[in-house]
Order: C-alpha cells, then structure tokens, then sequence
C-alpha cells in the first residue's frame, strides 16, 4: 500500500494501534490548527502502512489495546477477549467491562458449565472446578462486582476499571489455555 502525497513530518515513536508494533515513522499528513502551537498529525506506520491519527487536543486513534496476546485460545474466546482489548484502546471502559464479564461466561461455557445458567452459577463453576488460580476468586468476585454495576447502573466504567479486569481476564486466559497448552506432550 502507498499513501499520496505524503510529507516528511518530522519523526514520531510510537505503538502502532493496529499492529502492535513499537515504531517511529516521519512520513504522514499535518494539519496546521489556528491558535494552537501543535499541529494535528496522521502518521503512516512503516510497518502496517496504516495511519494514525494524534490531535492538537491529544486525542489519538485508534489507541493501543492494553494486554497482551494470548496463546491457544478457542475462536470464541479469543475474538471476544480481542473485543475487549480494543475497546478499552479507544476509551469505551464501560464496553471493556461488559466484554470481561462475557468472557468469564464462554470460559465457564467452553469448560463443561451448561449454557443459560445465571452468571453467579459461572462465577461458582469456574471457581469450584479449579479453573481459578489460589487467591483469584476475589478477582473473579471482583469482575462480577463490577460487570453487574455496568450491566444494571447508570455510572459508566473508568479506565482503571477496564486495565484492573483486562490484566486478570488475560492472567486467566494464560492459565486455563496458554500454560496447559505449552507443555510438551508425553
């Protein structure tokens, strides 16, 4: 891919947002804003080729998506804990919750839980069938806690809120599927 007539913009570092990728590109677009003394930028990744956006105001898009890969995950869980990511990347803190408490539920499913049971009775399954580490089930409590205050009250969810459950939900998801999945087979 190739941009047009784009300009030397002076250099940039930067984490990719789309492909993860700590960088440091010149090339992209500028936009002069009147009475501000930064300009509004679009760099182009020179790994991805696709561009960001950084604004006088600060606003970056699209954000870098806290947390990490994780290895050996179901297509269901994986693409959802991606869902996660992203949206706590672009700032919606209350989506991220909403997605963390979903994953507990498909982890519960993915693991033997039966499907339509209330989410307390996966919180329990998961807890009970050792599926959360020593010590974590205040962690999982803590998810439920706070999915319950997003699904049925007003106040929305902050950043600190999403990073807390993201950072666990990606702590479970090594546990249960990456670490059992990197030892060598008999």
């Amino acid at each position: 891919m190739a941009w047009n007539n784009t300009n030397n913009i002076g250099p940039k570092k930067y984490t990719c947002g789309y492909c993860g990728d700590q960088v440091a590109s010149a090339i992209g677009y500028f936009e002069s804003v009147s009475g501000s003394p930064v300009p509004s930028n679009i760099f182009v990744c020179p790994s991805c080729s696709r561009p960001t956006y950084f604004g006088f105001d600060g606003v970056r898009n699209p954000g870098v998506a806290p947390g990490k890969d994780v290895q050996h995950l179901p297509a269901e869980i994986s693409s959802l804990y991606g869902e996660a990511r992203k949206c706590s990347g672009i700032g919606a803190y209350t989506s991220t919750v909403l997605a963390c408490r979903k994953l507990l539920m498909n982890i519960a499913v993915s693991h033997g839980a039966k499907e339509g049971e209330s989410f307390v009775s996966y919180v329990e399954y998961l807890s009970t069938a050792g599926f959360v580490p020593p010590n974590g089930k205040g962690w999982v409590d803590y998810i439920r806690k706070k999915g319950n205050e997003a699904t049925h009250e007003i106040a929305l969810m902050t950043e600190d809120d999403a990073t807390r459950l993201l950072a666990f939900v990606e702590m479970l998801l090594k546990f249960i599927y990456e670490f059992p999945a990197a030892i060598p087979a008999p």
